[in-house]
């Protein structure tokens, strides 16, 4: 199988795509969107200045900025290299101190267990105590889990088992995966970090590797690892596997809505593309002043995460309290609802922030599938689900334009949610 797939994608071997069009960063020379977002810039601009001199706790006085000539704070380390050869994490990593106020790293016990849906009995009868399980789940949290969904276990465990040898590969094996051309140019795809924009940033404490999936035509197999040797068939045979169960579950989430079962599919045109991301967080020396991923909400419709089975870290945020998830189970897969998905269903089902702590001795991994819908598709309630009594509750706006704000918000590491500042 592993042949056929890289035959199908041949032709587009030497195309560097670079950043998909649906995923430029907020510089991109791309129009901008028409919205007027002057109040949340002020915000933003405020909260910067705010900043400028604050320190993270126990840090080195601050020292002065690099010279406007010197751009090499836009190069991120590899975190794990940091890791093995440092004591404490550089500052750029750590927690300011308003940003740690009230805030409880370890987090706290989850009320109830995570809501666990039976899909395959949810998928083959509509049962009517999972549908409710399901409404139930996404009104009050925004994620779930699925059990009885139909991937094998030994599927599962081969891509997590991929997944951590890949990351176990010396550095330099890595970066013929990088997603920095020339060694310094930020793209969506490939092995290293998020893209730095500014030198205040706080870093995440994590390496990923981030890679087009679907449409299958227009994936970039420069930045797909040839080692482990099955890590490609692995990953292809993952998706399509990933692909049918975000499928039941649309069809699932349709007829909690009282849509017509495939309205929700139907978002998902051909060009929709679908992301597979691959988180390796290493020990942090510092799990109480370091997160793993900064707090945010996905962008896309759908999130699919295979979680690590032996190490817990994922935090979900619910009336301001920080709740641990704790890790897999029985091969279960989480599901979490994003902006997108908020948007079309007119904010019955909320994308919930969420963030990922760190660990003190051990390394976590996780693969994330991100659904999302066309690029130049506009993203706008479900018009079914509208009416005098219940109007729109959020302005329509294509998706790409979305994204970009989308990244922007979160590369700043600012609140509230931008759904919330999309509101009518």
């Amino acid at each position: 199988m592993g042949r056929s797939t890289d035959a199908r994608c041949r032709d587009r071997r030497e195309q560097s795509r670079g950043a998909a069009e649906e995923s430029l960063p907020p510089d991109s020379p791309r129009k901008r969107p028409s919205m007027r977002w002057d109040a949340l810039r002020a915000t933003s601009s405020l909260k910067r200045a705010n900043n400028q001199g604050d320190r993270a706790p126990g840090s080195a006085k601050k020292h002065s900025r690099t010279s406007m000539a010197d751009e090499s704070w836009r190069l991120p380390n590899s975190v794990q290299q940091l890791a093995a050869n440092m004591q404490e994490p550089p500052s750029q990593y750590l927690l300011r101190e308003q940003e740690l106020l009230g805030a409880h790293l370890a987090g706290a016990e989850m009320p109830e267990p995570v809501p666990t849906i039976d899909l395959g009995l949810l998928s083959a009868s509509n049962d009517p105590e999972e549908a409710a399980k399901l409404r139930s789940a996404l009104q009050t949290w925004g994620f779930f889990q699925v059990s009885n969904h139909g991937m094998e276990a030994s599927m599962m465990d081969s891509v997590f088992t991929a997944s951590r040898e890949f990351f176990h590969l010396p550095l330099e094996e890595k970066k013929k995966c990088s997603n920095l051309i020339d060694g310094k140019h930020f793209q969506v795809e490939g092995y290293g970090n998020d893209q730095v924009r500014t030198q205040d940033q706080r870093l995440d404490w994590s390496d990923r590797l981030h890679l087009r999936v679907e449409p299958e035509g227009g994936r970039n197999l420069v930045h797909w690892p040839t080692h482990p040797k099955s890590f490609r068939d692995d990953l292809h045979e993952y998706t399509l596997k990933c692909k049918r169960i975000k499928g039941d579950i649309l069809r699932a989430m349709a007829k909690i809505l009282e849509l017509d079962e495939d309205c929700l599919v139907n978002q998902f045109n051909s060009n929709a593309p679908t992301f597979a991301r691959f988180n390796h967080f290493p020990p942090c020396p510092r799990p109480d002043l370091v997160l793993g991923i900064k707090p945010h909400a996905d962008f896309p419709a759908l999130t699919v995460l295979l979680m690590d089975k032996d190490v817990a870290g994922l935090q979900y945020l619910k009336d301001g309290t920080w709740y641990n998830v704790p890790a897999a189970c029985d091969h279960t897969l989480l599901i979490s609802i994003g902006l997108t998905m908020e948007i079309m269903t007119n904010g019955m089902f909320t994308g919930p922030m969420h963030r990922v702590v760190t660990n003190a001795d051990k390394e976590r991994i996780s693969v994330a599938m991100f659904y999302g819908v066309d690029p130049e598709q506009e993203i706008g309630p479900i018009a079914h689900l509208l009416s005098e009594e219940q109007p729109a509750q959020y302005r329509k706006m294509k998706a790409n334009d979305l994204l970009v704000l989308h990244h922007e918000h979160y590369a700043g590491g600012r609140g509230p949610r931008i759904a919330d500042a999309l509101k009518i």
